[in-house]
């Protein structure tokens, strides 16, 4: 199968303020951001992407298009909904530290399964569509570029987190601990018989590794499957 680079939008205005946008429209990245996004799109500039998917939010956008500027070919650049924020319901909008005090806290914490927010989705269906559009995108670029496309999707931290959850047989009970900070790349193949997670979390390294990943399969015991330089964070 093809390999999807992961990866979180830059810092927002909402962010810096301690806000949980969810599906808030016009927050953007602020100058921290940028800079962030900035730096993601100067390691995958040595990765010759076959298509950034993005978010429809804008802050997705506007990372994807940081993305894109760095790139020297034309990839494809679909929008995908099923791919956007948790809707978060009534939690939307208020700052964290008052959504702390909610009883629903602690599910969201320890028990994300169970979890429904008020006026929106449940973390389980955030889950099994952003897993599905990703899987099924991965396929999609694999029989049309091959076994060694890489493709990029830019969105969202639990989003992020889910996709990398499902890739990693974790429960999705489990998945608060995964970290996925602004504009990182996690990177997963997905291989005949099972997913293989390459990198998560990783804010800086060379990526040029990539190109011969793609149609590399594990062999029992560890193949040669290029690895993170030294200086990834996973």
């Amino acid at each position: 199968m093809a390999t999807v680079i992961l990866v979180r939008h830059g810092r927002t205005t909402a962010n810096a303020g301690g806000v949980l946008a969810g599906r808030t429209a016009g927050v953007g990245l602020d100058d921290t951001g940028r800079a962030q996004a900035l730096r993601a799109a100067g390691r995958l500039a040595a990765v010759p992407l076959v298509a950034v998917v993005s978010s429809p939010l804008e802050r997705c956008r506007q990372t994807a298009e940081i993305l894109l500027a760095e790139q020297t070919g034309s990839p494809a650049t679909p929008v995908e909904e099923a791919i956007t924020e948790c809707d978060y319901g009534q939690w939307q909008g208020r700052t964290l530290a008052e959504l702390a005090t909610e009883p629903l806290w602690s599910v969201v914490q320890s028990q994300p399964s169970a979890a429904v927010f008020p006026g929106g989705e449940s973390m389980a269906a955030m889950q099994a569509r952003s897993v599905a559009a990703i899987r099924r995108l991965d396929a999609a670029f694999e029989a049309e570029h091959g076994p060694g496309a890489v493709w990029a999707a830019v969105s969202h931290g639990d989003i992020i987190k889910s996709v990398l959850a499902d890739a990693l047989g974790m429960h999705l009970d489990l998945f608060q601990r995964i970290s996925v900070g602004p504009a990182s790349i996690s990177i997963v193949h997905y291989g005949a018989t099972r997913p293989d997670v390459l990198a998560t979390n990783t804010d800086s390294g060379d990526l040029s590794w990539l190109g011969a990943t793609a149609s590399a399969e594990p062999t029992v015991g560890g193949g040669d499957t290029p690895q993170p330089a030294p200086g990834s964070r996973s």
